[in-house]
């Protein structure tokens, strides 16, 4: 089957739609001088990978096999994390770096919400039955660990002594809103900036017990990212996985009896568990983090991400009333409503927990999501409606309201539909245009930020860095008009333009640059998954999965708008500007650029490793 569309013809393999459920593999191959595209790719799994459809590439028209599709492929390829010589039914995105081979597979592709209910998907427990290993195969050592990057194991380079905070970290405490660091910056970008090892550090608390909901995890990796002192201190893992995927989790802490978990149910299909926070309670009160990191190594090395962290919650006095620690914005209140959704006991005694602290400081709004379909009252409490909803009640109309863009910026996207008028203009664009009480929906300007392929390439990761950026050939030919939304990501200002972005932000800016009406940091891409979609006539919203993010106002800090900081590195403790992770304005798309897609190769090019990217 041929497909033409503006990223040139693709023929699909008549046995993709046998396949669909299984995750892109990819290799990324040491580019030579007098290659084709005949070339030979080599995977550096270990032992033979049996590839899930017959294709061969030709250079008028590329082959693509193994096709992605949504947060269940992540899941599936996340199969060969602990195991790498046992699952084989995708090959890794680990490749051969010029003069240095990778000597592991199987690297865990970060997470995904696509909803494209027009694409056939299969969960991990309907996957083909794989065929028996072969004697090769069975020769290979087994490894109980995830290999550390698509690069292999031997891309990763120690940080510096310097690069973990050896003092109290020089943070901005007006807005509480922290870049990651990333390795291989000027020192000058890091300044302010935090590492896992540094949130968790004695320095902000001497920890007792702690929480970490997320997506992706490497229990082990995890562990040593608490100090010695700390790491036998109980930790919970709250996490979306079923069956053999939750077997997997279950057995990677086998070493760690310290570690319990604890399943978020996932009743609607396709739905994941999204959400990325650390509750961590300490001998001298309790804090929250809310961020966009997986707890892999990946996620924390070479990528934009981004993360609110609360002040130091103190303990109430005895006997406090029920309503006592409460914040302007009522965040005590919904954050004890989201971890209710979760119906879990074993967050019983942590919702005990924060009802005995003061949370009063919070100067943030909790949005959020948890799967379900709810109507009346209930519409607001999640997704996108409830966005809507606090930008109605605590945000104010502008002068000139039409011509203030809103800002969205992501790394995966699911399917919008047809056209925008199917759910992006009629829904998610309505709320995002939301100031204050006015009647007014303006038809104000959408700037849509996602990596174009030059961005990927060129990136400190190269073509793994796209990895992280799993939007798909299928999803994006259906919906070509998108992308004329489309910017780069450039972010010269925080040092960040080739630490390509896993961080989600939304926000409404206005027409010179200048002042933000508000801002939002979440784990919410691009997709109706994530932000909910409404149903029958408008009467019932269906959120598929968990995220979670937080909401900056200017009225929640006696401001009128926010002043955009436009040097928010190295941290100053005088600036009163908002530092928004890349460069204002958006650079659109030339004519010549393409967003990133994961499943097509990229081979005239090689990136900045020496590698080209043959999805296989």
């Amino acid at each position: 089957m041929s497909q033409d569309s503006q990223h040139g013809k693709w023929t699909i393999s008549s046995s993709d739609d046998d396949d669909e459920g299984l995750p892109p593999s990819g290799t990324t191959t040491s580019r030579r001088p007098a290659e084709s595209h005949h070339s030979s790719r080599r995977s550096a799994s270990p032992g033979p990978v049996p590839a899930p459809a017959e294709v061969k590439p030709e250079p008028a028209k590329p082959q693509v096999s193994s096709l992605a599709v949504g947060s269940e492929a992540r899941q599936s390829a996340a199969m060969n994390q602990i195991n790498p010589g046992k699952y084989e039914t995708s090959p890794s995105l680990a490749g051969k770096r010029r003069k240095s081979a990778s000597d592991e597979s199987g690297w865990a592709l970060s997470d995904s919400d696509e909803d494209d209910r027009d694409v056939k998907k299969k969960s991990v427990s309907d996957l083909p039955k794989r065929a028996p290993p072969s004697p090769e195969a069975k020769k290979v050592k087994v490894v109980n660990e995830r290999p550390p990057s698509p690069h292999g194991r031997l891309y990763y380079i120690d940080e510096p002594d310097d690069f973990f905070e050896t003092c109290a970290p020089r943070l901005n405490d007006t807005y509480r809103f922290y870049l990651n660091k990333v390795t291989g910056l000027d020192r000058k970008y890091n300044s302010g900036a935090l590492h896992i090892r540094d949130i968790l550090s004695p320095l902000f608390g001497t920890l007792k017990e702690s929480v970490q909901f997320n997506y992706c995890f490497d229990i082990a990796w995890m562990v040593q990212q608490y100090p010695p002192e700390f790491r036998d201190r109980p930790v919970l893992i709250v996490h979306g996985d079923k069956r053999e995927a939750k077997a997997r989790l279950v057995q990677q802490a086998q070493p760690f009896p310290h570690v319990r978990f604890c399943q978020a149910k996932l009743d609607i299909a396709f739905g994941t568990h999204h959400t990325k926070m650390m509750l961590l309670w300490y001998e001298e009160g309790f804090r929250v983090v809310i961020l966009t990191s997986n707890l892999i190594r990946a996620d924390w090395y070479q990528k934009s991400q981004g993360m609110w962290m609360s002040p130091l919650f103190p303990r109430l006095p005895k006997g406090s009333s029920a309503s006592a620690g409460e914040s302007p914005t009522f965040f005590k209140r919904d954050l004890l409503d989201y971890l209710a959704s979760y119906r879990a006991q074993e967050l019983e005694e942590w919702i005990q927990q924060i009802k005995e602290h003061d949370l009063s400081e919070t100067r943030v709004y909790l949005v959020g999501s948890s799967p379900g379909r709810y109507v009346g009252p209930d519409m607001e409490r999640w997704g996108h409606l409830r966005m809507r909803k606090l930008l109605y009640e605590h945000t104010d109309p502008v002068p000139d309201e039409e011509r203030w863009p809103v800002i969205g910026q992501f790394s995966s996207i699911g399917s919008m539909g047809l056209d925008k008028t199917k759910w992006l203009a009629a829904e998610f664009q309505r709320t995002l245009t939301t100031l204050g009480r006015s009647s007014l929906r303006s038809d104000a300007p959408v700037h849509l930020l996602y990596p174009s392929v030059e961005d990927v390439r060129t990136s400190l990761e190269g073509y793994p860095a796209g990895g992280s950026l799993p939007y798909s050939i299928q999803t994006a030919q259906k919906q070509l008009w998108l992308h004329s939304y489309f910017h780069r990501w450039k972010a010269n200002t925080t040092g960040r333009s080739h630490a390509m972005p896993h961080i989600k932000t939304y926000m409404r800016a206005s027409p010179d640059f200048t002042q933000l009406a508000w801002f939002l940091v979440t784990s919410a891409n691009l997709s109706k998954a994530a932000w909910g979609a409404l149903e029958k006539n408008n009467t019932q919203v269906m959120v598929r999965s968990y995220e979670l993010g937080v909401l900056y106002v200017p009225s929640a800090f006696n401001m009128k708008t926010f002043p955009v900081d436009k040097n928010p590195f190295p941290v100053s403790s005088t600036s009163s500007g908002f530092p928004v992770p890349f460069d204002l304005p958006p650079t659109c798309y030339s004519a010549q650029d393409q967003p990133w897609i994961w499943n097509i190769p990229y081979n005239q090019a090689p990136d900045t490793h020496g590698n080209i990217w043959v999805p296989s």
